[in-house]
């Protein structure tokens, strides 16, 4: 699943993409380079706190359908057999994204912000990714202590199955949410017991590509914000903890760099494949 935010103030390419043609060229490279699912995001998600300071503000949601549909429209025609997912906790923009030629939604709230999301994407027989996080779009905290993270995160994560199984909901995916309102340790534990989140009975989609525990991991709990690498060099830290999450059973890897990425899991696949699955 390539990245492809058409927002000013993603933390990682942020402004990149804000021209319709810019967006749609670059959602062509990832299918290029092994992108079977382009995600268009609209609206930032950043948390606030020391790593990004006061977070990404809520936008309305009319400035959110201005940026994604005309994309979303464009790569319907561009690109027929790719896949189009749309990051959106609105059901009001899901639904003009999956008029547009959208294919599948993905909710970062897991249907906190918007329960009537569930029943636009049943209404579509559309597949729904639901991902944990903390707090509220527009006041997301980027680190809130647990007890038990992955317990917290399998418990409201099978509640949000359940509420999206009432609204009518077939097709459902899982992302326990890294990055979103969780320590790096915490983090990284949920990437090792992908298989908790497995056994809820549908797939599960990770996405740590560059984010901020990445950089924490490679250079140690103790270095402060300035010392992390930027962003765009947390390649190496991002392919790490993809394999540990593939190796305990996720399947969807969310990324900016597609063609890194599909190497790397090439790679993995075939190592796993000579033993005969027995490692």
């Amino acid at each position: 699943m390539g990245v492809l935010n058409v927002t000013p103030d993603s933390f990682s390419d942020g402004g990149l993409y804000l021209d319709v043609r810019k967006a749609i060229d670059r959602a062509v490279t990832m299918a290029e380079e092994g992108a079977v699912i382009i995600d268009v995001g609209g609206a930032s998600s950043r948390p606030k706190g020391s790593a990004y300071g006061e977070g990404a503000a809520l936008i309305p949601a009319e400035e959110e359908c201005e940026r994604i549909l005309p994309v979303i429209a464009g790569l319907a025609e561009r690109l027929p057999d790719v896949w189009i997912s749309v990051d959106t906790f609105r059901s009001d923009v899901a639904r003009a994204a999956l008029d547009a030629g959208a294919h599948m939604l993905n909710d970062i709230t897991a249907l906190r912000f918007d329960p009537n999301l569930a029943h636009v994407a049943a209404e579509a027989d559309a597949p729904l990714a639901l991902m944990h996080s903390v707090g509220m779009p527009g006041d997301m905290p980027h680190v809130v202590a647990s007890k038990d993270i992955v317990s917290e995160v399998t418990s409201a994560l099978s509640s949000a199955l359940e509420e999206a199984q009432r609204a009518g909901c077939r097709q459902l995916v899982v992302d326990p949410g890294f990055g979103f309102g969780k320590t790096t340790t915490d983090n990284l534990h949920l990437m090792a017991r992908a298989d908790r989140f497995l056994a809820l009975g549908h797939p599960v989609l990770i996405g740590v590509s560059r984010k901020s525990s990445i950089g924490r991991a490679a250079v140690g709990e103790d270095a402060t914000t300035a010392d992390l690498p930027p962003p765009g060099k947390r390649l190496s830290g991002s392919l790490a903890a993809t394999g540990i999450a593939v190796q305990a059973g996720a399947s969807i890897v969310r990324t900016h760099d597609v063609a890194a990425t599909r190497q790397y899991l090439n790679v993995f696949d075939a190592t796993i494949r000579s033993t005969g699955g027995q490692m």
